[in-house]
């Protein structure tokens, strides 16, 4: 199964006009030190005194939070886990999930060269979740 991987600017677009939600999949304290505007954070890892271990909810709290139909970009802190949380949503039967490769701070673009990501793009960021949005909130539901 092939993942759509596309640019911040891209990703933005989509965001704006065409009906998509972020889904920011970073450990709640780097999505605390910012993240784009409106995006929920749902950990595909968590960070602790050990580095990053699972968040085995990962799944269950996507499929409580949005439809299977849902319109999703997903982004990360460089393109990693992004791409892996896309991989896992569309093999569970999630229907429209795109990465936005380079994530928040940072990554490669799809020639392998240096892109910078959301945050280094000047695009629209906040370091507060919106009500609702946050994964203390979302994992509640």
């Amino acid at each position: 199964m092939s993942v759509k991987r596309i640019s911040p600017e891209e990703a933005q677009v989509l965001l704006d006009g065409q009906g998509y939600s972020y889904l920011d999949v970073r450990s709640v304290p780097e999505f605390e030190m910012g993240h784009p505007a409106g995006a929920y954070n749902i950990p595909l890892a968590h960070l602790g005194p050990a580095g990053m271990t699972p968040n085995f909810d990962f799944l269950t709290v996507v499929q409580k939070t949005f439809p299977k139909d849902a319109k999703l970009v997903v982004g990360c802190k460089s393109g990693g886990r992004s791409l892996q949380a896309a991989t896992i949503l569309l093999s569970s039967g999630f229907t429209d999930v795109i990465d936005q490769r380079s994530g928040f701070g940072g990554g490669l673009d799809a020639t392998g060269r240096p892109e910078p990501g959301w945050g280094p793009k000047g695009l629209p960021t906040a370091t507060q979740a919106e009500a609702g949005h946050s994964y203390d909130e979302l994992k509640k539901r």
